[in-house]
């Protein structure tokens, strides 16, 4: 049983990793296609119609994304006044009531973000622009990410409770 849980928390943390590095390339892809819809409109005074809704699903999708890998470095804001201590049978409880009301809100999410991609999807909608991008192709990005970051809770609720706190990456207990 233990070698499951360690196979899931280093398969979740792989996939963490990886939707990060994707994130952090789609920021960058974004920042790269909006200096040359600057470039195109105000040096070669020729606008793209293309650079303005896919900056905006790059960003979308960044964002979703990213949020798992948030999660596994500890990224996102923590305030940790009374529980220090990472070695505390206390401070393990909070922790994993913390990951529990984020595997709450994350299942919320993906379901009700699951409801609107498929009757999007039923429907053929597409987005109000000349691309006509499906909507589905954004929505997606919604329980995607959310799902991700779900499971990456549930790894990080099997790291606390399975692994020494000494033996966990810095990064993870800075707070």
């Amino acid at each position: 049983m233990a070698s499951k849980i360690q196979t899931y928390i280093r398969s979740m943390d792989v996939i963490s990793e990886t939707t990060g590095a994707i994130a952090a390339w789609m920021f960058f892809t974004t920042g790269i296609i909006v200096f040359f819809e600057v470039f195109m409109r105000y040096v070669l005074n020729s606008p793209t119609i293309w650079v303005d809704e896919m900056s905006r699903i790059f960003q979308v999708w960044a964002a979703y994304l990213a949020i798992g890998y948030v999660l596994k470095h500890k990224a996102h804001i923590i305030i940790d006044v009374t529980f220090r201590d990472p070695h505390t049978f206390n401070r393990r409880l909070v922790d994993s009531f913390a990951m529990v009301v984020i595997i709450l809100f994350c299942l919320i999410t993906v379901k009700y973000g699951l409801d609107i991609w498929w009757k999007s999807t039923k429907a053929g909608h597409t987005t109000d622009s000349y691309l006509a991008v499906p909507k589905t192709f954004v929505q997606s990005a919604i329980w995607v990410g959310f799902g991700v970051m779900a499971l990456q809770a549930l790894a990080e609720i099997f790291k606390i409770w399975t692994w020494d706190p000494d033996d966990l990456p810095k990064q993870t207990l800075v707070h």
